[in-house]
């Protein structure tokens, strides 16, 4: 009973937020308006029809840098964990993070030198 007791509010709030919304779709089915035909179906961007294709193709550039991007930030949330132990785990932990960081930069430089990160 001392389990219902403390679990009360969070199934309540789920039960309530599982009435509303679904009392939400079923009102937007109701009273919702329906059109058909007309422009409902063309794309839309800013306001304005857009120019050329949907097809373009993007420069690999983009990929390239949004992987890198990932790959950094990953790296962060390695550092961060090591940040708050780092008194604990002595001369080891801070070896083993400098092997880490050094890895890391000698990716970034790599990456330099091949030209990734310019945007021309």
């Amino acid at each position: 009973m001392e389990q219902f007791e403390t679990f009360f509010p969070i199934i309540f709030l789920i039960a309530l937020v599982t009435i509303i919304a679904l009392s939400f779709i079923v009102m937007s089915i109701i009273f919702g308006k329906r059109t058909k035909g007309g422009h409902k179906g063309d794309p839309y961007e800013s306001g304005m029809p857009p120019l050329g294709t949907t097809q373009e193709r993007f420069p690999v550039k983009f990929y390239l840098i949004a992987i890198l991007f990932i790959i950094f930030d990953i790296e962060v949330v390695f550092l961060y964990p090591w940040a708050v132990i780092y008194d604990k785990l002595g001369m080891f932990g801070f070896i083993e993070m400098l092997v880490f960081v050094v890895i890391l930069l000698v990716g970034y430089f790599y990456m330099l030198g091949k030209g990734a990160l310019k945007w021309d």
